[in-house]
């Protein structure tokens, strides 16, 4: 599936993006703790990763914690009225985010998963107040815009320089 990123100059802190990725089949192969844990429909594991990434995705099975509302990917049933062996749908609608930070890797970062990213976009949903996110602290959450998922990614508004 082709992948449609921003037309223009690079993304720069302050942007706001729409951002939307069509909803897939997906398996969910085990429900576990606080999560569902979901089949990557576009999962490539990489061979050569430090990282025994194992195909799967963990999606927050608590409404109210701050990774489901921080998330962008979702899943039709929601995460908390999955069973493993089940088959769901998993996208993203339609999402508005502001650029955070900008994060260049060179060589590419080993996540364990394929195409490695040699940019990453450090985001946070529009709503989230100014001056909240902390990284470390998981407020901000990073997207790479040339992953194998096919997120689209429309600029909304342009950050002046």
């Amino acid at each position: 599936m082709e992948k449609t990123v921003t037309e223009g100059p690079e993304h720069r802190v302050g942007d706001i993006l729409r951002v939307t990725c069509p909803w897939t089949p997906a398996k969910v192969a085990r429900v576990a703790g606080r999560h569902a844990f979901v089949v990557w429909p576009w999962a490539e594991i990489d061979p050569d990763s430090r990282y025994r990434w194992d195909g799967q995705v963990a999606m927050p099975t608590d409404p109210d914690s701050l990774e489901w509302w921080q998330g962008v990917f979702h899943t039709e049933p929601k995460p908390w009225e999955l069973s493993a062996g089940d088959t769901c749908l998993v996208g993203v609608p339609e999402t508005l985010l502001r650029v955070l930070d900008i994060q260049r890797h060179d060589p590419p970062a080993d996540r364990g998963r394929l195409p490695r990213p040699r940019t990453t976009l450090v985001v946070a949903h529009v709503d989230q107040p100014d001056g909240t996110w902390d990284e470390e602290e998981g407020q901000g959450f990073v997207l790479d815009p040339h992953a194998s998922e096919p997120l689209t990614f429309e600029l909304v508004s342009r950050a002046t320089p």
